[in-house]
């Protein structure tokens, strides 16, 4: 039970005047509590709800900022399940660079029966590649040729050395830019359509087979031919790898395509 302390030389009246004056100061005092409370708290919320943006624009530049670019990122490219580097032309102007001005004696050059199909070259550093990157550069070249528009699901492709690839043509043939004679022995490999697109530990977006993916990328996508547009699918990508649209649409392959089973 709660004490009263009263005054003696006071009446009650004046005695129930000061615990009342008391009660008023205290609750003035417990107001400006609260006020005060509530202010602290809507200052915290302000605080909390800027922390949250600015968290979110930081994400969002983390996955937009460009990331450094290495020379061989003008070409089609991706590293093998073996790490090799592996380079391929987007057209004809750059065919002629990748096997004039970016092939060492030591690579190895892979084609396609089909016109117009791109080179591509496995740089090997002197160091042989196994049947795995083999497999792989078949399969990202007849991917990235005409091939994957056309809808079908493999074309003849061989390697060469670079000694076997020349631009002399044979009497009264002519060779167009991107276009090279082969001599000599042409090795075949079985190939396939085969393709996925992931998210390098550099931050890098890398489109390549997906055997190649599995040791390059935790995240990655897996891509069919379709109907769809490379637009449509390039934006689908980016939303969940990140990464720049533009960039992304220039690693996809000509012709309708789609996001395959994962």
């Amino acid at each position: 039970m709660a004490e009263i302390e009263l005054f003696i030389d006071k009446s009650v009246e004046q005695n129930a005047e000061v615990y009342f004056n008391r009660a008023k100061k205290l609750k003035k005092k417990m107001e400006g509590a609260r006020e005060a409370l509530d202010v602290y708290q809507r200052k915290l919320e302000v605080l909390e709800r800027k922390k949250a943006t600015e968290k979110e624009t930081f994400e969002k530049n983390k996955e937009t900022a460009p990331v450094k670019r290495d020379w061989y990122e003008k070409f089609r490219w991706f590293f093998t399940s073996e790490d090799f580097l592996v380079i391929g032309g987007r057209d004809s102007a750059t065919n002629e660079i990748i096997v004039k001005k970016n092939t060492s004696s030591d690579d190895i050059i892979f084609h396609t029966d089909m016109a117009g199909s791109p080179f591509f070259v496995v740089k090997t550093d002197g160091k042989e590649p196994g049947s795995s990157t083999i497999s792989e550069v078949a399969d990202a070249t007849v991917t990235f040729s005409r091939v994957f528009k056309l809808g079908q699901s493999s074309s003849p492709v061989f390697w060469v050395k670079p000694e076997q690839v020349t631009k002399e043509a044979q009497a009264g043939e002519y060779l167009t830019k991107g276009a090279f004679m082969i001599r000599g022995k042409t090795n075949y490999v079985d190939n396939k359509i085969n393709l996925a697109i992931g998210k390098m530990e550099s931050g890098k977006i890398m489109a390549a087979p997906i055997e190649s993916m599995k040791k390059h990328c935790k995240e990655y996508i897996i891509l069919k031919q379709g109907d769809k547009k490379t637009s449509e699918i390039a934006k689908k990508i980016k939303a969940k790898l990140g990464g720049n649209l533009d960039d992304i649409i220039r690693l996809l392959p000509s012709g309708g395509i789609e996001i395959g089973k994962q």
